[in-house]
């Protein structure tokens, strides 16, 4: 009996264009073909396009890990975020995005739910095998200003909506300054005193809302109501809304984001006080939906694409040049807009 072993034949894999093969479309060498995949400048702009264009009509890719072998390089950019749901995190990391995407860089996104010195040490390791070439750190949390906590070194970093002290670059909003502007426009409208609706004692961005709130009033000899904690969500706002509302004392509300003051204009009309007759009402944030609110709400505009741009230019700059900027400071503006008014008389 005679057994045949039969084995059937694999497809081909098919060999990519290579650099020789765009040498030859070209009609140039292929060391002239590497200058351009690299981006080296001594190249003149005719042959440039030439190869641009072999390129393109092979389907070319140049080998990006090679590329990074020789020059040093990845062109990635890792992101350690604290949470995907809030309005300015996630403006600011579009923003970062779009940014790192102009720069020629692309994104590796590392999200930690819990921002913890453990939990963030692990996403800086995990990007660090991702191979990139810095990262930016939004964590919303005091954090990396605690004394215990230390980043692995050998990345450059930027850090958004926190502090490090002096030990990394910082970009963010002008906390402080957009909480003056909120409070100073309910002062100067004639009210008494101004109540707040805090975020997380935890944030870094709640913490500068509130104590920049309570200096206000202190200088201008107003009365320092107790801050009310909420978590962000208009439900909190809704909750802490309702018993803002039994007090007749209550006539302004300055709240540390937009969808809190939602809650609080939710509870205001269910309770029977008016927006803004009786009470009136400032959020932050400045959210594309506020101006829909009823009434539209006064806010505080925050510039999230120029927070994410500003940090991607910090971070790049010191990747390329190895010179570490100094911290930047992105202004606010006060959105006047109907839940605002003169107290009643």
């Amino acid at each position: 009996m005679t057994t045949t072993n039969q084995t059937e034949a694999l497809p081909l894999r098919r060999r990519g264009p290579s650099m020789a093969d765009v040498a030859r479309e070209a009609n140039v060498s292929g060391q002239t073909v590497s200058r351009v995949s690299n981006g080296r400048s001594n190249v003149d702009a005719d042959t440039r396009e030439r190869v641009l264009t072999a390129m393109r009509k092979l389907g070319y890719r140049p080998n990006s890990a090679a590329r990074a072998l020789r020059s040093g390089r990845f062109h990635s950019i890792g992101v350690i975020m604290f949470t995907l749901s809030s309005f300015g995190n996630m403006r600011t990391l579009d923003a970062i995005a779009v940014a790192a995407a102009d720069a020629g860089y692309s994104i590796t996104l590392i999200p930690v739910p819990h921002p913890t010195q453990g939990e963030v040490a692990g996403a800086f390791d995990r990007l660090s095998e991702e191979a990139v070439d810095g990262v930016i750190i939004i964590v919303e949390a005091h954090l990396l200003d605690e004394n215990d906590v230390e980043l692995p070194a050998g990345l450059p970093v930027v850090v958004v909506d926190s502090t490090a002290g002096d030990r990394y670059p910082m970009v963010d909003t002008d906390q402080a300054h957009g909480a003056r502007l909120a409070t100073e426009h309910l002062l100067g409208l004639g009210h008494r005193t101004v109540w707040h609706v805090a975020g997380p004692e935890r944030s870094y961005s709640a913490t500068h809302r509130r104590e920049a709130w309570e200096q206000t009033l202190r200088a201008h000899g107003a009365e320092v109501p107790a801050a009310l904690v909420g978590d962000w969500s208009s439900e909190s706002g809704h909750a802490i809304g309702l018993e803002l509302a039994k007090d007749p004392e209550v006539t302004a509300i300055f709240t540390a984001n937009d969808q809190m003051a939602l809650g609080v204009l939710r509870a205001m009309h269910e309770s029977g006080r008016a927006v803004p007759a009786e009470v009136s009402v400032v959020g932050f944030d400045d959210m594309e939906e506020s101006r829909s609110f009823w009434p539209p709400l006064t806010t505080v505009r925050q510039f999230f694409g120029e927070v994410g741009r500003r940090s991607v230019e910090a971070l790049l700059s010191e990747v390329e040049s190895g010179e570490r900027e100094g911290s930047t400071l992105v202004a606010t503006e006060l959105i006047v807009r109907e839940s605002t008014a003169r107290p009643p008389a």
